[in-house]
């Protein structure tokens, strides 16, 4: 099948799959034509890589891991390092959420130290002087 019909058929546009063999995660043949021909589970292969990115996995730790996937799903055989690649990768983000959750609290104490700074100035500025 040509690349308009692989984008077609999996909904990712062409420049997309043409960045996946790039990328080392299609490889297409070539027709009589120069054409790119992509063989019919190629349709497999592109749902595996959008769910793995969809997982926040890299081009590169997708290529890794792209000869262990196996059905649409992807599901996963045990190839040597899968497991201590995907849990670096849960390590990664499970670091970055501890980061922005650290970084939210900083925002709400600027926040509520703010809005009481700003009631205690309105208050100050109702109150008569005194013997007034």
């Amino acid at each position: 099948m040509l690349i308009g019909e692989l984008s077609r058929r999996t909904g990712v546009h062409t420049h997309q799959l043409r960045y996946y063999e790039s990328q080392g995660l299609l490889e297409p043949g070539r027709g009589a034509n120069g054409y790119r021909e992509y063989p019919d589970d190629a349709i497999v292969t592109v749902t595996q890589i959008r769910k793995l990115l969809q997982a926040g996995l890299s081009t590169q730790e997708i290529g890794y891991m792209l000869p262990c996937a196996t059905g649409a799903g992807p599901d996963l055989e045990p190839c040597p390092e899968l497991v201590a690649t995907l849990r670096t990768r849960l390590g990664g983000l499970d670091e970055q959420i501890d980061t922005l959750v650290r970084t939210r609290q900083a925002l709400h104490d600027y926040i509520d130290a703010t809005e009481r700074w700003v009631v205690q100035q309105t208050r100050a500025c109702d109150t008569p002087p005194p013997g007034g």
